[in-house]
């Protein structure tokens, strides 16, 4: 699978894609997925070409809120495959599609002797670090139909799709909101033309009317994302 489709790969200088290359293999992100739960030890690294993970907390009741997401953009599981190798997270695919995967022993003897793989992991992990900040002040601050907002979009870029396979109990987990007040929210976008969904997906029809109901969150968070990733 070319490198090109991710952009943590498409960004390594040749000679650090090249140890990296022989050993990634593809697999398919299987909707709703889990790749690792909490606690577990991490057995691969994920570079999404396709598709959306969410690293979620889940809590004694039963409820799991999104903390961060990872897609083409990034890669999921490098700082705990060079550390302890214990997730810290659940990491559920949300959209599927399809990674490059690398053992993690094959991944910590490549990045221990390569200075520009680990600079990226670097700035990767200082990145999802800004993510859960966000996620922490967006949900604690906002309310649910901006915070819906924000969700979306941020679906909307990593899978560079206007239609999404998500359900309306799984958006509400995911920001942290009752199932109720998100349907309210979804129905009044949707009689507003900024949605439409139906059973399992959510289609935006009026991305700028989308972007003006979302907080504050979602730009600072692509802002983020562009100082520290962007090639």
């Amino acid at each position: 699978m070319p490198r090109s489709t991710n952009h943590l790969l498409a960004s390594l200088p040749d000679a650090a894609f090249e140890l990296l290359g022989p050993h990634l293999q593809a697999v398919d992100l299987v909707h709703e997925a889990v790749l690792v739960q909490a606690g577990d030890p991490l057995t691969h690294v994920y570079f999404p070409h396709s598709g959306v993970i969410s690293l979620v907390v889940s809590l004694a009741g039963g409820e799991m809120i999104e903390v961060a997401m990872i897609g083409r953009t990034s890669i999921m599981g490098a700082f705990a495959a060079l550390e302890d190798r214990i997730s810290l997270n659940h990491a559920i695919v949300q959209l599927p599609g399809t990674a490059s995967v690398l053992e993690v022993e094959r991944f910590r003897k490549i990045a221990e002797h390569n200075t520009a793989l680990r600079d990226l992991i670097t700035r990767h992990e200082h990145f999802l670090f800004a993510q859960a900040q966000q996620s922490a002040a967006c949900n604690a601050s906002h309310g649910v139909e901006a915070r819906l907002a924000r969700y979306l979009l941020q679906l909307r870029d990593l899978s560079r799709s206007d239609t999404l396979l998500l359900t309306q109990e799984l958006s509400a987990q995911m920001i942290g909101a009752r199932r109720n007040s998100v349907s309210m929210v979804a129905n009044t976008l949707q009689h507003a033309g900024v949605i439409r969904y139906s059973r399992g997906h959510i289609e935006i029809l009026d991305l700028a009317r989308l972007r003006k109901a979302a907080c504050e969150c979602y730009v600072t968070v692509r802002s983020h994302h562009d100082r520290l990733l962007r090639s």
